[in-house]
């Protein structure tokens, strides 16, 4: 691992470089939270569908995100960070459980479309094991891990919930297929803005809550839809095509799904409003005094689309090429991350639950035994074991793991070896060149999927030939 504290702006050869450490070492790290013997707040947002490069301290140029610069500046910068799935739900199910979503089945559809299929109110997630530790817990946006009657935020552990539940609603209207998709609890309700906005309008008011009980500590899941499709920027040009939208027959999620919508220009304005927003929920924290006991995570669900920037990467969301999975990972903690600070430590979306749960004083479900690490000691600048991650993708029967600097990659029939910090772009396929290393890999791969669900009628994204056609093959 390597952990570097430097002037912020980083060069892309310096966010590609690094070898990561492989020595395990046992720590003991002191209570986190600013205020002593007070557990830490979490505030975790999440972006939908926003790539690798999309914030300007990544690397793009077309426009500035100068509040979540910002939070990298005042925290740790991850150059691995990944979702746990090249897809939205699916990789939130990882998250929830802190484990590898094939494990349950609302986890096997990418995205989830079943309307009878949603996560088990069982199975203990991320908020019921922090309630457990006198956390009031909240969802703000988007869920997309099953419907009501039989599943939603409320049955799996979140105090309370405003968001839509599905994949994503027309940022004006609020629908999709025709219906209203916004709901306040377990009751849809119908109001008006932009609603980038109306999600951090919400936040504010938990906020400003929870200030009545300054000793008790929270979690806000705040899950932006932006920068989801359908592409439309909170101006006029935006109000326009939702008008527009607004006239097509319902179809499900066909009239949100926009294949010839959008423009780098309405893109930017998507982004740089849901990076505004995320300024307002920062500086009412500051506000209210919660500042130094509030752990803020930034991430996104899985890589971006057709106005992403994903160098130097390639691949886009629904493909498990880099930029299909590498997102932006920005996690700023009190008294335990160092300002202006990077590591390359691959991480996982299945890493907060442990992560979380133990600075919180918990402990996971031995039922439920997590997949993911507890990142405590990489926030802290400790080198920590080598691990492979894996993944799987039902459509093109994509398959990848990776360990260390190497990855294992299939789709359809053809398989590669691929080091991808020399290789970043996936180009030069290793296979033949290191054969015993594909075929330990390609192994590992297969003993891990050995123990995962399979459902050979789990769908996939039913759009993605006409998204991604003639974009597919990773070899030029």
């Amino acid at each position: 691992m390597t952990v570097e504290t430097k002037d912020f702006a980083l060069t892309r050869r310096e966010v590609m470089a690094g070898a990561m450490g492989t020595a395990a070492l046992a720590v003991s790290l002191p209570g986190l939270a600013h205020t002593p013997g007070r557990k830490p707040n979490f505030l975790f947002i999440m972006a939908d569908d926003l790539g690798y490069a999309d914030l300007s301290c990544y690397g793009r140029r077309e426009y500035q995100t100068p509040v979540l610069d910002s939070l990298a500046a005042q925290g740790m910068m991850f150059t691995d960070g990944y979702a746990n799935s090249a897809v939205c739900s699916a990789t939130r199910v990882g998250l929830i459980t802190g484990r590898y979503q094939y494990r349950t089945p609302a986890g096997l559809e990418e995205p989830l479309q079943n309307p009878d299929l949603g996560l088990d109110p069982a199975h203990p997630t991320l908020p019921s094991l922090l309630k457990a530790q006198g956390y009031h817990t909240a969802l703000v946006g988007k869920w997309h891990m099953g419907l009501l009657p039989n599943y939603g935020p409320l049955k799996s552990g979140y105090d309370e919930f405003w968001g839509n539940r599905g994949g994503g609603v027309d940022y004006f209207t609020h629908r999709v297929g025709g219906n209203k998709d916004v709901w306040d609890g377990d009751v849809l309700v119908d109001e008006v803005g932009y609603y980038t906005d109306m999600l951090a309008d919400r936040s504010l008011e938990f906020l400003d809550a929870r200030a009545v009980e300054p000793d008790k500590p929270w979690l806000l899941s705040l899950h932006f839809t932006a920068p989801h499709w359908p592409w439309e920027a909170d101006d006029e040009l935006g109000r326009r095509e939702s008008e527009r939208l607004a006239q097509i027959p319902p179809s499900g999620d066909l009239d949100i799904v926009h294949f010839d919508g959008g423009t780098m220009e309405t893109y930017a304005g998507m982004v740089t409003n849901m990076d505004a927003n995320i300024g307002r929920v920062l500086d009412r924290v500051r506000v209210l005094g919660m500042e130094q006991d509030t752990v803020v995570v930034f991430t996104s669900d899985n890589g971006g689309e057709r106005f992403s920037f994903n160098w130097p990467f390639t691949g886009i969301k629904t493909q498990l090429l880099e930029g299909g999975i590498r997102v932006p990972f920005i996690v700023k903690w009190p008294g335990l991350t160092a300002p202006g600070s990077t590591s390359d430590t691959p991480a996982l979306s299945m890493d907060f639950l442990p992560t979380f749960v133990a600075a919180a004083g918990g402990a996971p479900d031995p039922a439920y035994p997590p997949d993911g690490m507890d990142l405590q000691p990489v926030l802290a600048g400790i080198a920590t074991p080598q691990r492979d991650l894996f993944w799987r993708y039902g459509s093109k029967d994509q398959r990848a793991l990776r360990r260390g600097q190497y990855k294992y990659l299939k789709i359809n029939e053809n398989e590669f070896l691929f080091d991808i910090i020399a290789d970043p772009l996936e180009r030069g396929n290793l296979k033949d060149r290191m054969p015993e290393r594909f075929a330990a890999m390609k192994q590992a791969w297969e003993q891990l999927n050995s123990q995962m669900l399979h459902d050979p009628e789990a769908r996939s994204y039913g759009f993605e030939p006409r998204m991604l056609a003639d974009q597919f093959d990773p070899m030029p």
